[in-house]
Order: structure tokens, then sequence, then C-alpha cells
């Protein structure tokens, strides 16, 4: 029998059902897919041609603990994911690769926009992503449902086409669009117009906030209508300020990412990673990988380093996990079947 004030292990913690809403597509492949990738398409700027190596070289790029060094590595993620055979396979694994680790519900993000260097559309792009997801959820057979996040860079000019993209794609496995790339000088607030249209049409928002940049980053995204916050972690610098205090008080989900964000500088070290703090202050905070070949983790993993590093308990990640389920962007039957597909589990085992 598990104990709430118990510690978890990892193996425990690989058992239990877990809920991700923040995983890059683009930013979890394996590193031997990229090798067989690369060999086929002809991309020919990795620095090893050898899996392993190249998985040490991923290794790396996150002690940099520096988010331009970090992301550097998405240039070779993404440079070979420009055909629809690659972006159907990378799919299909990350399903794969997620089930396997106990994730029975997640949401994939990823930009449609990085992946038009060889010919494909926008809508191309987004429809082999849907494909090889599909043929993952298959294959599984009811371990894992897993939906996908469309997303646009701040920095960039194809965030209307995105969102389009989105409206388009209703009543496939779409459910909601994201906003990505550097905060530092790139407020969502440019594209206010786009995401309450979005809202309006009954599309679920996320932005990437309190991340890269701080409190003003994260009150733009609330201002644009965002029910959740790609990372949001740098919401500790004024716990007692009006947006803090908005966040909490509306339970605008918190998708922090503790590898991750110790490895972008978000957080100084996993000890001191203000997820737990968060949580028991109240916010509403999940537990996500981010990009699991960057920061060479899994949603067990996340989990078991907040117990190795901090206190974290059973009743913490029955919290979260929780709090994960109801955020979802899922119609409420739906999302009704997923918080009781997990409530379940920890209550046969005495967790609630």
């Amino acid at each position: 029998m598990l104990h709430l004030d118990a510690r978890p292990g990892f193996d425990e913690l690989l058992e239990a059902p877990k809920v991700l809403l923040h995983d890059h597509l683009d930013g979890g492949l394996r590193p031997s897919t990229i090798v067989d990738l690369a060999a086929r398409d002809g991309y020919r700027d990795l620095p090893s041609m050898d899996p392993e190596e190249l998985r040490r070289w991923f290794a790396r790029a996150r002690e940099s603990s520096s988010l331009p060094v970090y992301l550097s590595g998405f240039h070779h993620a993404y440079g070979v994911l420009q055909t629809r055979q690659a972006l159907v396979r990378a799919a299909r694994e990350n399903v794969q690769d997620l089930a396997a680790d106990g994730v029975v519900y997640a949401e994939t993000r990823f930009a449609p926009e990085l992946h038009l260097q060889r010919g494909l559309t926008g809508a191309q792009v987004l429809d082999a992503v849907l494909a090889g997801t599909r043929e993952g959820v298959e294959e599984a057979a009811g371990r894992i449902d897993v939906r996908v996040i469309v997303c646009a860079m701040r920095d960039r000019a194809y965030v209307r086409q995105a969102a389009e993209l989105v409206h388009g794609a209703k009543n496939t496995r779409v459910v909601a669009f994201d906003l990505g790339g550097p905060e530092a000088g790139n407020s969502a607030r440019k594209f206010r117009e786009t995401f309450l249209g979005l809202r309006e049409r009954g599309i679920h928002v996320t932005i990437h906030a309190g991340e890269g940049d701080g409190l003003a980053s994260i009150q733009a995204a609330l201002d644009c209508g965002a029910e959740r916050l790609g990372h949001g972690v740098r919401i500790v610098e004024d716990l007692d300020s009006a947006t803090a205090r908005r966040v909490r008080d509306q339970r605008i989900i918190l998708e922090t990412s503790p590898s991750s964000n110790v490895h972008t500088g978000a957080a100084a070290s996993f000890r001191q990673h203000p997820a737990l703090r968060l949580s028991r202050a109240g916010f509403a905070v999940t537990v996500n990988t981010d990009n699991r070949l960057m920061s060479q983790t899994t949603l067990t993993q996340d989990f078991h380093e907040l117990a190795r590093h901090q206190d974290l308990t059973w009743s913490d990640v029955v919290r979260m996990t929780t709090v994960a389920a109801h955020g979802a962007f899922l119609p409420p039957d739906e999302r009704r079947s997923l918080r009781d597909r997990v409530t379940g589990w920890y209550r046969d085992r005495g967790l609630m």
C-alpha cells in the first residue's frame, strides 16, 4: 500500500498514470531516428551520425544553463522533419515513447512553420503529424490518448496562418493553439486579436510565458486569453503581485517543466525549482517534460527529480496529476473520463 506522505520511488512513478500537457514533438525525437532520417534525406549538419554520440551531444548542450544553447539542438531536430514520412514517423514514435513512460494522456505541440523547408504546406505538415499520432494511438490499444497543439513562433510572421490551421482542424485531434519563441521583446499582445478571435470560436489557448521573461510576459499572456501558461515559473519573482494573485485565484494552469526549466536557466536547480512550492501555495501546477531529447528526461524522471531534490510526496503527485487531468483541452465528457481513469488508480491504492 502506498502512503500519501511517502516519497515515491522511480518504479512506482513509472507505474502511475500520468498526464502530460506540455511536450514538443521536435524536442522528443529519438537520436537513432534523427540519424536515420538524416541519412535518408541527405541532412548533413548533424554533429555526429552515431546515435549514442549524438545523444551525448544533446546532453552537453543541456548543461549550459543557457536558453539559446539549449535551443540550438532544435536546428537538427526540425532539420530532419521536412517530409511527410519523417513527420508521420516522429509522431507515431512520440506516442510509443510516452505510452512506455506510463503517460495515459498527452498533448503534443509543434510549429508547422518550422517544417516547410522542402515544399510541404502548413496543412500538409499538420496532416502528417495527425496521421502519425493516430497510428500511434491505435497501436497503443487504449493505453494512451494523444492530442495535438499547433504552435506559432512569436518572432516570425506565421502566427495568423497557424491560427487558421487550428480553426480549420476542428473535429480532429487538434485541441489548442500556442505561442512559443523568445519572450523578451516579443510580447504576446502583438497577437491579441488573433488569440481573442480563437477564444470566441471556442478554441483553447496556451501561451509560453514566464520562462524567458518575467511577470510582464505572464500578464501579456493573460490579457490574450491564455487558459494555461507554458512554464510560468518566473511568477515566483513576485507572488504578491496582482498578476500572481490572478493566476492563483483564476486557476490558470502552470505547465512547469523541471528538467527543462533548470537546463534553460529559468530555475536555478532542481532543489530550487518552484513547482512544489507553488502547488502547495494554491497555484494550479502541473509537471511536464517540454523537450525529452534536449533534457534527456521523461515525465517519470521529472517527478522523480522533485522527489530526490525536494520533499515531493504521493500527495503532491496526486494533486498535480489531477490538476493536469482537469486542465486537459478536451470536451467535458472526455475530460471527465480522463479524470476518472487517473483518480481511480490512486483511489484503488488508498491515495484518495
